[in-house]
């Protein structure tokens, strides 16, 4: 993988865990050469994020949308920054420029960008590896959610299977970097509720 898009949120809690996972997701994409793609924004997870790549000399790309630059959010210290008019394109420019997807830590959304792009996984939109990366169980019960899906038959294990999970940076882009993705594309034939 030559570059992750990063899902996370624009504010922080103080929970001491998360700042050493940005450190070592930071220090691990560094190390590989992987360009981060991120929301553009300099606060939050994604301005600890985006400074911790930057200061271990690796390359950071911001994409936000032009109401949000307005707010002065925007990292004006990024490799590179790509101003587009909604939050829509922000999504297809960040997918279209990574090779995997992970989310930390947010809110609504980060929620909302994770299983869009996830669903275009499932979709055959696009084959990057998706990655959650569950810092102090964080993601816990969204998890349970996915497995509850697939018991009540609304979605498929493989394609629950696609959602790669960790508490260690290292371990997710390793695991990350050697998955085959192959997404059931295949609806339920079985149309009856019983």
């Amino acid at each position: 993988m030559k570059s992750i898009c990063v899902f996370c949120g624009a504010n922080i809690s103080s929970d001491p865990a998360l700042k050493e996972v940005v450190e070592q997701l930071a220090t691990v994409m560094a190390a590989k050469e992987i360009t981060l793609i991120y929301g553009g924004g300099k606060v939050g997870v994604m301005g600890v994020l985006a400074d911790a790549v930057l200061g271990k000399g690796g390359k950071a790309i911001g994409v936000i949308p032009q109401f949000l630059m307005d707010k002065e959010v925007g990292h004006t210290g990024l490799t590179e920054l790509h101003i587009v008019e909604n939050m829509h394109q922000r999504k297809q420019l960040m997918n279209d420029l990574c090779d995997g997807i992970i989310m930390l830590p947010g809110g609504f959304g980060t929620l909302e960008e994770f299983f869009e792009v996830l669903t275009w996984l499932q979709l055959g939109l696009h084959t990057h590896p998706v990655g959650v990366l569950n810092v102090n169980g964080f993601y816990d019960h969204l998890l349970m959610q996915m497995d509850v899906m697939v018991e009540q038959r609304f979605l498929k294990q493989a394609n629950r299977d696609l959602v790669l999970t960790s508490v260690d940076a290292i371990e997710l882009v390793n695991l990350m970097e050697n998955i085959d993705i192959k997404p059931d594309e295949v609806w339920f034939r079985d149309r009856n509720l019983t």
